[in-house]
């Protein structure tokens, strides 16, 4: 057993599997496959690995589960590779792995199908065995992916009593609305997530006023809206404070993909704050990182340490 892990991370772990074609067929046609990628996922897989690379090895958790396949045995080389600690893993002999396809035209349009399998079944009890506990329990910063919700409930509950940081990414859970996912908030230092998220959970379109009805739930929270190539604005009471992203033009970068910017994000925030910085600082690193992910092409290409501080100074 690993101690003292600054970092937990809790949430879906996939395989992605990507097919490239020319167009999308019409009902009954068969289009020919230009190429095609496989590679691990997940949004938790990602951040995890995120927070590996900039804190180094043992000091980033992740909690999910998996099946007792051949992409389960696969996720844990990968993480322990990457010097995730793997304990918190759960593994299913009733239900593969997660599993993700999409496909992709050459004008970058997409298409994705999501199968969830072993992810569905991390139950909040689950959270109780000793190895996933005492993860909790070591941990400084407890960042909530997308797990089943009464499991991240549970998660967000028993994190606060043992007075650690918690933030959520609530993803496609936003869809369930701010009274529906009420008891969570009311748990949370920080929800992060995408001004699309933000409109989902509150029904407000300006994210300004959206943030003050989140907070109205939880006067604690602190409400960062990731906005992709405009940066970052956090907001905590009447406080509002903008942080700018990364100017990838004037570094002569291009961007590749935005998919997992997100995740990495996410990662260099929770990173940034278990070392103890501030929240500027955190900002900072989650926009440096998000950026720099989208000047790869694979979701999990978070940048590592010497490379975020390069760019960043």
């Amino acid at each position: 057993m690993v101690d003292l892990v600054r970092a937990v991370v809790a949430g879906a772990i996939n395989w992605d599997i990507t097919l490239y074609v020319s167009t999308f067929p019409h009902k009954g046609e068969q289009r020919v496959v230009a190429g095609i990628t496989r590679a691990p996922g997940g949004k938790a897989g990602n951040t995890s690995v995120a927070i590996a690379r900039l804190l180094g090895r043992d000091q980033s958790a992740i909690i999910g589960a998996v099946g007792k396949d051949p992409l389960g045995s696969e996720h844990v080389r990968i993480f322990n590779e990457e010097g995730v600690v793997v304990t918190g893993l759960k593994f299913s002999e009733d239900f593969e792995s997660g599993q993700a396809y999409a496909i992709v035209d050459e004008k970058g349009d997409n298409i994705i199908y999501s199968y969830r399998g072993a992810n569905e079944y991390l139950r909040p009890e689950d959270l109780d065995e000793p190895e996933r506990s005492q993860l909790i329990s070591d941990a400084s910063i407890i960042a909530i992916m997308n797990p089943p919700y009464e499991t991240a409930v549970k998660l967000a509950k028993d994190a606060k009593r043992s007075q650690k940081t918690v933030a959520w990414d609530p993803g496609l859970k936003s869809e369930l609305g701010a009274v529906k996912t009420r008891e969570l908030l009311e748990n949370l230092d920080y929800l992060i997530a995408n001004q699309y998220e933000i409109a989902n959970l509150t029904g407000i379109e300006n994210y300004d006023r959206a943030a003050a009805k989140l907070i109205r739930i939880n006067r604690k929270l602190k409400v960062v809206a990731k906005l992709g190539s405009r940066g970052c604005v956090m907001y905590h009471d009447k406080e509002r404070v903008v942080s700018k992203a990364l100017d990838l033009k004037s570094r002569g970068l291009k961007v590749m993909s935005t998919v997992g910017c997100g995740d990495a994000f996410l990662g260099a925030f929770v990173a940034a704050l278990s070392e103890g910085r501030s929240e500027w600082d955190a900002l900072k690193w989650g926009n440096c990182a998000g950026g720099l992910k989208a000047t790869r092409a694979e979701a999990r290409s978070s940048p590592d340490r010497q490379t975020l501080l390069k760019y960043l100074a």
